[in-house]
């Protein structure tokens, strides 16, 4: 759980960022990467603790760390947040958010409160940001996003009433689409994609 050594960056390898490798690693190596990632990140951010400052160490049989000074406690933080397919018969929302480059869009998301079900949060996050209720909410499947510590929890949904009203804060513009004019989309291996893709072969039975 420490930085790679001057020694092996010496041979024949070379650092990358994690995310632009999404098209090139499949669902288990991404997994494992994403993994070891996230442990690293956590170990880097909890070298001391965060009730009283002393040192933390390490616990033998969990993925734990423990203040011996004053006992509390530290383990991997893991956020949650929802994403979310909604259509409206053979058409779907997608959005593009401030940070997206290249004029990509992709799907409603967002992370989860305190207090909040899964369900209520992708109700929330897409009235907030585009100003539309949906209905017939429905789990699609997880993925572990280690940038740097989330867990997407993918639904379907569709489209019960309102027009469509960009936050303008996150969201900069969002629209319908069809199967045949989509824009530019999130890459191969992101839940997203995988939601689009379900999308997709959905309309074109």
């Amino acid at each position: 759980m420490a930085e790679v050594s001057e020694e092996i960056r010496e041979q024949d390898f070379s650092m990358k960022e994690m995310r632009p490798l999404l098209d090139i690693m499949d669902d288990e190596l991404f997994h494992i990467t994403g993994k070891a990632y996230q442990i690293m990140v956590w170990d880097n951010e909890h070298q001391y603790c965060g009730k009283c400052g002393a040192a933390m160490v390490y616990v033998d049989n969990e993925r734990a760390k423990y203040c011996p000074q004053c006992g509390f406690s530290s383990y991997p933080r893991i956020s949650p947040a929802i994403i979310v397919a909604i259509t409206d018969n053979d058409r779907i929302l997608l959005a593009h958010n401030k940070t997206f480059r290249n004029g990509m869009y992709s799907l409603i998301a967002g992370f989860v409160e305190p207090g909040e079900t899964f369900e209520q949060c992708v109700e929330r996050e897409v009235y907030e940001e585009v100003g539309l209720k949906i209905k017939n909410i429905k789990y699609f499947g997880s993925q572990p996003w280690p940038f740097p510590h989330s867990l997407m929890v993918g639904f379907t949904a569709q489209y019960e009433s309102g027009d469509i009203d960009v936050d303008g804060k996150e969201i900069e513009k969002a629209g319908w689409f069809e199967p045949d004019e989509l824009p530019t989309i999130p890459s191969q291996g992101s839940i997203a994609r995988k939601l689009i893709d379900a999308y997709l072969k959905s309309v074109k039975k």
